[in-house]
């Protein structure tokens, strides 16, 4: 049954009382006539009785059914709308008041709406004011936390601080990166399950190591270091070997007796790829080492036997070609050493990351003279502004600067382009000197190339050919007969796939990123039992699935899975989980118009036995929520035994929690009670989407249940499973 259409408890519980009191008095009636009255009369009176009972029943049956319709509209009309009133009041008190509250029955019940609305935008006023007035007062203090926000993204290094029981408080955007790239599932998601505020870090670093660096430290401190610091190298579940180095947060305690660790600073650096290139430096020299022993002797036991007088002509030229093939063999050897030391030398110069819009833009500047050469930039097909480029951009600029000088000053060029695109070549791009008018011959070239640069009136030791080797490029000159036009072309090297930062991840939605929550430091995950702990003080993974269908037990499978998380009473929007997952069946045509999803989006995507074990360790230690969670969890649930993973941690459910504290609402949907909050729904019935919603109407549910007594992750289990709702299975 629709719980709408379904009777007021309070009207069956009148209905109830109104027969038994019919009955009672019938009874009572009864009972006096019976002690008037003689034996021959009592046995007349009995037969009466029982006759009358019988149609008495029928009469009260008929009463009732008469009575129940009137006395259920009287109470949806004048008990149930000032119920739902004050349920509508109380959401107002945790929500700016931006809609009168939805008040049905009597005029006055709908003019009392009116008054608590205008109340209400009083009180937003208000507070309005207030906050205006404590921005005001904090100014100071979020100048600082903004310095530190800028200074923590702009940092090339990337930078983790922990409390003592390892739970992440901050991290700038390049540790975000880095750990994605230390992912087990690197095409899951991006990596999300690995880093996030109140994570532990042991899920990449060993406990045990950790302790042992802190250990380190306060030994140092207690023999008076001002500042002690540790290092040490691990390995990552994904085999990438990373270099941290740890310093200790300390804070003075009240009382005075010294400062005391809070908690610890990492500074972590990948080197793996440095110590792949070490490794085979080192392989490339001991090779070297022992095949130079072997032909050092060979060359000397064929020269003792030239020194023979006696020797055969056949045998001294045998011999002669030993050390020839020897001396050819060291040689090769050594010119093997000597390439890869010069590649490792250019791999070890230190290259940045740099957007080609940026670059462009740059060199543009560098270019131009007010009233003399002037520089532009042309659009490449490729979109060439778009490409991250790894290059030295000091030198390179210095290149650019210079070539166009020397066409300036020896060929009266006045006006160059620049232009930037992918290159033929995997992971090259081409940047272009753009000229119209004379060109030069080879020997012109070489001789720029070789020349030492100048710019600017200043002399740099380092020549075009310099700057080229050491990007590991190319440069060489091409023409445009049909434009009568020239160009200069560097062939310089992408960043990798690994590497290229999209501005949109390295500043999301148009702000500093929310990597930190200092108060994370006055809480221990050590502490009570979850049941025991308040709603206010969990961490909670927010969940949405969407499906093929609604029947998990008949086939329907997941083709998306959205989270996001909650810490310290925080919506952490970039902390999120997204992954569209191959269902390997058909997606029917009846639920795309639901969820958007076609089946091009989700071929080649991983299937589920690839993202839900990244998606279990994003969930990990944190409380489940989810809206109509029940629906949810029987897809995972379906999946344990193929996967060997079981999402046992506790669930709580919005639509139950609403239930629970707006009893008197007709409707549950998550759409219904996100306006009722005034949440606006963006992205609906997509997995993530979804999740935000509910995560915001989760936020806003914890103060009402606070309300009704419930604190606890226990009570509020335990509350929402004695609502209507919780019956339905899936």
């Amino acid at each position: 049954m629709n719980p709408r259409n379904r009777p007021d408890r309070r009207v069956l519980l009148a209905l109830a009382a109104l027969g038994g009191v019919m009955l009672l008095w019938a009874a009572v009636t009864v009972a006096l006539v019976w002690s008037t009255l003689e034996p021959a009369g009592r046995s007349a009176l009995g037969e009466l009785a029982d006759s009358m009972a019988a149609l008495g029943g029928l009469t009260l049956l008929f009463v009732l059914l008469g009575v129940a319709p009137g006395l259920n509209a009287l109470v949806r009309h004048y008990i149930k709308p000032p119920a739902r009133l004050l349920e509508e009041a109380r959401t107002l008190l945790g929500t700016d008041a931006t809609r009168a509250p939805n008040a049905h029955g009597t005029p006055d019940n709908r003019a009392l709406g009116e008054v608590i609305l205008a109340l209400a935008q009083q009180r937003d006023a208000l507070r309005a004011d207030v906050a205006q007035q404590v921005r005001e007062a904090s100014r100071s203090i979020e100048q600082e936390r903004s310095r530190l926000a800028a200074l923590m993204s702009e940092l090339t290094q990337s930078v983790v601080v922990c409390n003592l029981d390892g739970r992440i408080l901050l991290y700038n955007t390049r540790a975000r990166l880095q750990f994605r790239a230390l992912s087990d599932a690197p095409g899951v998601a991006s990596g999300a399950e690995l880093i996030g505020l109140g994570r532990s870090i042991y899920t990449v670093f060993d406990r045990k190591r950790v302790a042992h660096a802190l250990e380190n430290i306060q030994q140092r401190r207690q023999r008076g270091v001002a500042s002690p610091s540790a290092q040490f190298v691990t390995t990552t579940r994904a085999g990438q070997l990373l270099r941290a180095q740890m310093t200790a947060v300390t804070r003075a305690p009240d009382d005075g007796d010294g400062a005391s660790i809070t908690g610890f600073v990492l500074m972590l650096d990948n080197i793996t790829r440095e110590f792949e290139e070490e490794s085979a430096r080192d392989a490339l020299l001991l090779a070297l080492t022992e095949g130079s022993r072997a032909s050092l002797a060979s060359m000397q036991a064929a020269i003792d036997m030239l020194d023979l007088p006696d020797l055969e002509p056949a045998m001294r030229e045998r011999f002669q070609t030993v050390i020839r093939d020897e001396i050819g063999a060291m040689g090769a050897r050594l010119h093997t050493l000597a390439d890869n030391a010069a590649k490792g030398i250019k791999t070890r110069w230190p290259l940045e990351d740099m957007l080609g819009e940026d670059l462009l833009s740059a060199a543009q500047r560098r270019i131009d003279v007010p009233g003399g050469l002037r520089a532009g930039i042309e659009e490449d097909d490729d979109g060439g502004g778009a490409l991250w480029l790894k290059v030295d951009s000091f030198s390179l600029l210095q290149a650019l600067a210079s070539l166009a000088e020397r066409l300036a000053d020896e060929y009266d060029i006045r006006s160059v382009s620049l232009r930037l695109g992918r290159a033929a070549q995997a992971g090259r791009a081409h940047l272009d000197l753009i000229w119209q008018g004379q060109t030069m011959s080879t020997e012109t070239i070489m001789g720029w190339q070789m020349d030492d640069m100048v710019s600017g009136g200043e002399r740099s030791p380092l020549s075009v050919r310099d700057v080229v080797e050491r990007h590991g490029g190319e440069f060489w000159l091409e023409r445009e007969r049909v434009r009568h036009r020239a160009f200069f072309r560097f062939l310089l090297p992408l960043a990798s796939e690994r590497e290229q930062l999209d501005a949109a991840e390295l500043f999301p939605l148009g702000s500093r990123p929310e990597y930190y929550d200092f108060d994370l430091f006055q809480t221990s995950e050590s502490g009570c039992a979850l049941a025991d702990r308040l709603l206010t003080e969990l961490t909670y993974t927010v969940f949405d699935t969407e499906t093929t269908g609604l029947n998990p037990g008949g086939g329907d499978e997941i083709i998306q899975i959205g989270a996001a998380r909650i810490v310290n009473g925080k919506l952490l929007r970039q902390e999120s989980f997204e992954q569209l997952v191959d269902p390997q069946r058909p997606i029917p045509a009846s639920s795309i118009p639901i969820h958007g999803i076609t089946q091009n989006q989700v071929d080649g995507q991983p299937t589920i036995a690839a993202v839900l074990p990244a998606f279990h360790a994003f969930a990990q230690d944190t409380v489940l929520v989810a809206h109509n969670a029940a629906f949810d969890m029987r897809f995972l649930q379906l999946k344990e035994a193929a996967t060997g993973l079981r999402f046992e941690q506790p669930v709580l459910d919005t639509l139950l929690l609403s239930a629970l504290v707006h009893p008197n609402q007709e409707s549950h949907r998550l759409e219904a009670i996100a306006e009722r909050f005034n949440i606006t729904v963006i992205g609906r019935h997509t997995a993530l989407g979804d999740a935000i919603v509910t995560a915001e109407v989760f936020l806003r549910l914890i103060p009402l249940l606070a309300e009704k007594g419930i604190h606890t992750l226990g009570e509020a289990r335990e509350a929402a499973q004695q609502t209507y709702y919780a019956r339905l299975k899936y």
